[in-house]
Order: structure tokens, then sequence, then C-alpha cells
């Protein structure tokens, strides 16, 4: 399975990677803060995740790490 791996302490919550991803799997987490006060990113549902990595690319903090399976 592709995992998809955010750094949410670094996560400044500004949607690019939820606005991006063609399987809209990504979210801003509404229930957590991180301690700089941001609404983190996660992932939905991983199993429907393709590893484009587009997320990653879009992310102007570097916070997303996309593992393709082999």
């Amino acid at each position: 399975m592709n995992k998809v791996t955010f750094n949410t302490e670094r996560c400044k919550g500004c949607g690019l990677c939820v606005e991006v991803c063609t399987k809209k799997i990504i979210e801003l987490d509404l229930a957590s803060l991180n301690s700089k006060g941001y609404h983190p990113a996660k992932v939905t549902d991983e199993s429907k995740c393709i590893a484009c990595a587009m997320c990653a690319m879009m992310c102007p903090d570097c916070v997303i790490k996309v593992e393709k399976d082999v």
C-alpha cells in the first residue's frame, strides 16, 4: 500500500494539498492543532492513494512524504 506522511508540526494548514489531491483523500484535521496553532492536513483513506505525489510537489513547506508501494 502507498503511504503518505505529514510532518504535522511544520504544516501550516494552507490547504494546497487538499485542493490538488486527485483522489480527494486529503483534508485538514479540524479536530487537532499543532504547536503553532494550525490544523494540519491528513489522509482520510490511504488505500485510495495512487502515490502521484501532487500533494508533496504542491506543499510550500515540504511537510509531505509519499512512498510508493513497489
